[in-house]
This record gives C-alpha cells, structure tokens and sequence, in this order.
C-alpha cells in the first residue's frame, strides 16, 4: 500500500509540474484561457501567472511525504475549482480552451476534460483520505521493484510528451500545407473557383447590416428562405465553400465537428456553387449545402474568397467581418465558442479593421441649426431609429445618390428610420438638394469624425436610445445595405 501512494503522489506531480511548466510557457495562451473561463480582463494576467506557479508548488508539496497531505488538499481544491469552472461554461453552453497543458495539449471544455479532472481529483481524494501521516514512502525508500516502476512510468510520461510534441509538428506542417494552398488559390496556379472580381477580403458589408433576403435549394432538395432562419431567433455562422477549393477540403472535416459541439449556440450553413452531384461529392450528405446558381449570394454579402465565414446574430444582423481562409475561420469560431453571443452589441470585427467600430457607443452631445435654421440637438435622435448620414454637396457619388434619397425620404414605412443629413458646404447648395429630412452643416466634418464617419457618403443607425448599432457603411451600396436595401424602394 505504501508504494502505491508514492506512485500515485508520483503521477500526481508528473500532471501537476508538467501542467504548471507548460502553461508559463505559454502566458499569451494561458491569459486567453482564463479569460474564457469568466476572468475579468484586469486579473487575467495575475492570474494566468499565480495559476500555473501554484500548480508546480502542489507539484513539490506531493513529491515529499511530509508536505504530501497539504499538497493532496491543494490539489483537490484546485481541481474542485477547475471542476466547477467547466461545468459553469458547459452549462452556459460556451466552450473555452482548457489549455490545462499549454501548448502540449489543448482541447475545449467538454466531456473529455471534464472526466479527465473528475479522474485527478478522485487520486487527490484519495490521498487526503489517507491522513497527514499516512502518505506512503519518502523517496529515499525505493525497493529494487520500486525503481523499476518509477523508471517505466518516466519512460511513458516521456513517450507522451514526445507524441504531444510530434502533434504539434504534424498540425504545423498541416498548417503550412493549407497556407500554401491559399497561396495557390491566389496566384491562380492550381484549379479553384473563379474569382475574376475577387477584390480584398476585408471590404465587406457594415457589420450590424441585416444579412440579405434569400431562397435559396439545398443538395438534398429542401428549400431555405433567410425569413425563415430569422423567425427561428438563432445566430449562424455562413460558410461559403467551392467544390473546387481545395482549402474547403482541409476544413470541412473540422467543420462537422463544430456543427456537433457548438449546435446550442449558433448554426453553420455551408453555401456553395456548381451542381448538386459535385458538392455531395465533395462534401457529402450528412450536412446539406445551400447551391447559388452562380455566386450570387457571396457576392451580395461580398464573400469572394473561399473560404469565408460570416456571422450573422440571432436578429439576423451581420456580426462579423468576413474571416477569409481557413485559418482565420478557425479564429472566428474559437471566439465565438467562448463569447456570449445572446449579449447585446457582441460583434467580431476584423483586427487588423482601419476604421473604429462605435457600435454600442452613445452618440456625443450636440447642438447644430439646420439649413432652415432650426435648433437640432442629440436629443432629436432618441426615442426612434435614424439613419445619421455624412454628406457633402462637393462629392459626385452623393450627388448621385440625392434623388435615390428623395425618394426614400418620402416615401418609406413607419418602421424605416428617419434620416438625419450632416453635410459641409454652404446653405445654398445643400438647399439645392430638396431634401426633405435636416440637413445639419457640420464645418470641416468635425462632429462626423467623432462618431466614425470616413468618406462621403457614409452613415451609421442609431437606435432609440441614441446608441449606435451599426458599423459605419461607406458608399451608396453600403448605406443602403444598412437599412437591407439596394435602392429605395428595392429589397436587398
């Protein structure tokens, strides 16, 4: 009996110490971890540093049999802490990366890790229950039995972390292998889907955007309408796809599996061109894919790669820039496995996006006299939705844009918001406009700048309570696309 609790205070340390090093590391990846576990952004860093010291001290504490106890007391705790921490999440239905052995080994919270910490905290318990002064041998007690087991379980502990590391190098190559056939989709040397227009993956549609109307075949026959997903009232993720693509290949297989585990929080639609035969050939029937005739749709929501997510919010509002490639769908969906997505104002913007979002920012206080000399301040904009646009009567593209405007301006719904104008120039040539809404002149697009305005034209929506909702949308098409038109009076 004796042994045995050397061995289990033994392979105890092995997990612990091995855990403990591992996670320091790797802090950038230990500091996400916590924070996908609920910590406040403020103490994750501290606490990405004392968790992982902590562990190597309960590590030292189990390896001598006078601190053994106190170190089996510590690690249950810890890990009645690691417990609790992941049924939390599960039950919340978010998914964070454990990262309970750093880069060594890394896996969502589910069953699997779970079991895993339910089986550590069951040896610990068992340590404990053994009293302070019954922890077995000290290691200077070895027999000649003793050395020989402590010998082959190194052996093994070794074989694992060499099968960890050799992992690690697979999925690297495999990662190189995928880069490079993106590379090869770009440069146009190998088959892929055609992508004459392709343009650069990050213009996209103004996040906070209503994702466009849509009826469009599955390969299995079924017909799926975007009223119908948004009368559902949940998030999903678009995958545009190309039976052609050969980075597709290398996703797909990751993507059954997300459509498993992350099924509670969001649903992911694969949208792809060509026949039904090439695509059921390609992607197979367990998972229908949504066929465009062409590319219809990605070129709507301006997906040109494949490829491409997009998330779309259980309002049907877009949520995301597009994640182009596989690697960075990978990143997007790892964000949204731990984000709170039922959060008002959860978005995921591109990092590398020069312009700010403001979404969920109120809009400043402000006091303008219209072109007719009336008083308007931010109070104007609350209690109803608006459209804020920047104008100016120097740029051609709003010139062209003014009669599509006047149209809207009187013509649309009671649902449709009102259209507030902030323009340069003077009086006179703002008058010439004739349009019907206020037209505030903002001199050297001061109070434009504040609240994310580049470009003319541009706007943003601003909800009741005078908070902003969409990102700014540059252009004519993206103003439009704001409010879920291509023109006033036609659909998107």
């Amino acid at each position: 009996m004796d042994e045995l609790l050397l061995l289990l205070r033994i392979f105890l340390f092995g997990v612990f110490a091995l855990a403990g090093v591992a996670k320091l590391l790797d802090p950038e990846g230990s500091e996400k971890a916590v924070k996908g576990f609920g910590v406040p952004e403020d103490l994750a860093k501290p606490v990405a540093f004392l968790l992982p010291v902590s562990e190597i001290v309960i590590a030292l504490m189990l390896l001598a049999r006078t601190t053994a106890w106190f170190g089996a007391i510590l690690a249950l705790l810890l890990l009645l802490v690691f417990i609790g921490g992941m049924l939390v999440q599960i039950a919340k239905g978010n998914a964070p990366d454990c990262h309970c052995f750093g880069q060594l080994h890394s896996e969502p919270v589910g069953k699997s890790s779970l079991i895993r910490n339910v089986g550590f905290a069951a040896l610990a318990l068992f340590l404990v229950g053994q009293g302070r002064d019954n922890q077995g041998l000290g290691l200077t007690q070895f027999s000649d039995d003793m050395l020989q087991a402590v010998f082959l379980l190194g052996i093994l502990v070794l074989m694992a972390v060499a099968v960890f590391y050799l992992k690690k190098i697979f999925e690297q190559q495999v990662q190189i292998q995928r880069h490079i056939e993106v590379l090869e989709v770009i440069s146009r040397d190998g088959a892929s889907v055609a992508r004459d227009e392709a343009g650069t993956p990050t213009e996209s549609l103004p996040i906070g955007a209503p994702f466009p109307d849509f009826e469009l075949a599955d390969t299995a026959g079924k017909k799926v309408k975007m009223s119908d997903l948004r009368s559902q009232q949940k998030a999903s993720l678009f995958l545009f796809v190309g039976p052609d693509c050969g980075p597709c290949n290398a996703l797909y297989p990751e993507v059954g599996e997300w459509q498993r585990s992350l099924a509670e929080k969001f649903s992911i639609l694969l949208v792809s061109s060509g026949g039904v035969s090439e695509n059921v050939e390609k992607f197979g029937t367990e998972h229908p894919v949504l066929l465009q005739e062409k590319r219809e749709l990605a070129d709507q929501v301006k997906a040109r790669w494949t490829p491409t997510a997009v998330y779309v919010n259980a309002d049907g509002k877009i949520a995301s820039h597009p994640a182009a490639g596989d690697v960075a769908i990978r990143e997007l969906v790892g964000k949204l496995s731990t984000s709170d997505l039922a959060k008002e104002f959860t978005i995921f913007p591109n990092e590398n996006n020069q312009a700010p979002v403001k979404i969920g920012e109120e809009i400043p206080k402000f006091q303008f006299r219209d072109i007719k000399d009336v008083s308007i301040t931010d109070e104007h904009l609350r209690g109803k939705h608006s459209m804020v646009l920047f104008f100016s009567p120097t740029c051609p593209h709003c010139v062209n844009m003014v009669e599509d405007l006047k149209e809207w301006d009187t013509t649309k719904g009671k649902d449709d918001p009102e259209l507030l104008v902030f323009s340069d120039g003077d009086v006179e040539d703002n008058t010439a406009f004739g349009l019907k809404s206020h037209i505030l002149l903002d001199k050297h697009h001061k109070f434009s700048n504040t609240i994310g305005m580049y470009g003319t034209p541009s706007a943003v929506l601003v909800n009741e309570k005078g908070e902003i909702i969409t990102e700014t949308g540059v252009g004519a098409a993206n103003v439009w696309a704001l409010i879920g038109k291509t023109r006033p009076n036609g659909n998107s």
